[in-house]
């Protein structure tokens, strides 16, 4: 089997992702996945009529978002009329996905130079879905709301809930969540301010030139275990929030699966991913084309996985899917130096450490989506490109890559420095 090689990785800094506050609520998505695209092509000298296919990743695919933003934006980015594109949605994994299956085209021999990534406009789909509560639209809540044959097999619930009914089932104190969440703070701000992260930012601008957000607008790195100490749990409001005509709440969800379990709300703001919006890109590409166009690699893809888990909790698959790829590759938990688990609520990388048995110091090295924000399709490609820049500065060999996704699934992914 071929090769497929990591060429770039880029991504914008991570925007506030609320209506009218963070510093793209006012573009369209498209330009955010524009602004990647166009400088992966420009940092490498593109020529764009080669790229045989872009694989993009939006999980909220609604109002602005809605279509193939992948196309739409190679378009809007001047990319060639031949370079086709395509958008999916794996929730939270989506952006590994997408560099997954592009890894996949490459190694198989159908197609030499891929670009993969994502973008989440989590303002604009707030916004959306704002709008059309007030236009009397009902909009659905959790994953296959409204589904009843669904439900009566796997409850579906709230995302915050299910994480406070997994600390509870672990056995995971609040205090152990918070310190999670503070070394997230302290970690992504060391990043910054050592410039960890230069090499792979992109400043995006309007269409005037004017410099939109050349870095992170959400970490809060004065953050510590006291004061998160002090913030109150974000979730509980959802427990006993109604999702049926016969009365059953997010939490009553969680009781028909489990029905001797019993927790109470734990993760807060300062516990939990940032909303953000953001973008971002991975060049792929085949040997033989890298060698005759002069691109240097800086990593191959090594493997692969992708696992489902129970959907109710829907936030354990990560662990699995590191065992699983881990197989696949041939190689040990001994053989990773960098980890990246999404920090989708504390309780999710602070299990995934426990149950893996691993160096603290070796996972989330640059701080996570805690600190930095969560911009669902995007993340995976961002978490991609990270670990990579980390490989690089501390001339690690291997990163494993992994997050859970909506659904109760997970897709991981294994790279070598090269």
């Amino acid at each position: 089997m071929a090769e497929a090689y990591i060429i770039d990785a880029v991504r914008t800094p991570r925007a506030v992702g609320k209506p009218g506050k963070g510093a793209y609520s006012g573009v369209h998505p498209q330009h955010l996945a524009k602004a990647v695209l166009a400088a992966i092509r420009d940092r490498n000298d593109l020529d764009t009529k080669d790229v045989d296919d872009i694989i993009w990743g939006t999980s909220s695919q609604v109002g602005e978002q809605a279509g193939d933003l992948g196309r739409m934006a190679a378009l809007d980015a001047g990319y060639d009329i031949t370079a086709s594109g395509v958008t999916l949605d794996r929730y939270c994994g989506s952006g590994i996905t997408a560099t997954a299956l592009a890894a996949a085209q490459v190694m198989s021999g159908m197609e030499d130079l891929v670009i993969a990534g994502g973008t989440e406009s989590m303002s604009k789909v707030a916004e959306f879905h704002g709008g059309a509560q007030q236009a009397g639209f009902k909009m659905p809540f959790g994953i296959g709301a409204g589904n009843e044959t669904l439900d009566a097999v796997h409850p579906q619930t709230n995302q915050g809930v299910a994480a406070d009914a997994i600390a509870a089932m672990e056995g995971i104190d609040r205090k152990a969540l918070e310190e999670l969440g503070a070394t997230s703070q302290q970690r992504a701000g060391r990043a910054i301010e050592e410039g960890r992260f230069d090499k792979s930012l992109v400043t995006v601008k309007n269409a005037d030139g004017e410099i939109l957000l050349d870095r992170e607008e959400y970490p809060r790195p004065e953050t510590t275990v006291e004061t998160l100490g002090e913030m109150k749990p974000a979730f509980g409001k959802f427990y006993d929030y109604p999702i049926a005509a016969d009365g059953t709440t997010f939490a009553g969800q969680i009781k028909k699966k489990y029905p001797d379990l019993e927790f109470e709300p734990v993760h807060h703001v300062g516990t939990s991913s940032g909303v953000v919006d953001g973008a971002a890109a991975i060049l792929l590409a085949s040997k033989e084309y890298a060698d005759a166009h002069g691109l240097k690699p800086r990593a191959r893809i090594v493997a692969t996985a992708n696992v489902g888990d129970d959907p109710t909790l829907m936030l354990n698959a990560p662990v699995p899917a590191a065992k699983k790829v881990l197989a696949k590759a041939g190689l040990t938990k001994d053989d990773i130096d960098v980890w990246e688990i999404n920090e989708a609520f504390a309780v999710v990388a602070e299990k995934f450490i426990r149950d893996l048995d691993l160096d603290r110091a070796k996972v989330n090295i640059n701080g996570g989506s805690i600190a930095l924000g969560h911009p669902i399709g995007a993340t995976g490609a961002i978490l991609i490109g990270t670990a990579l820049d980390e490989l690089e500065r501390s001339e690690g060999r291997y990163a494993l890559i992994t997050m859970c996704a909506a659904g109760g699934m997970a897709p991981a992914i294994i790279i070598e420095r090269v």
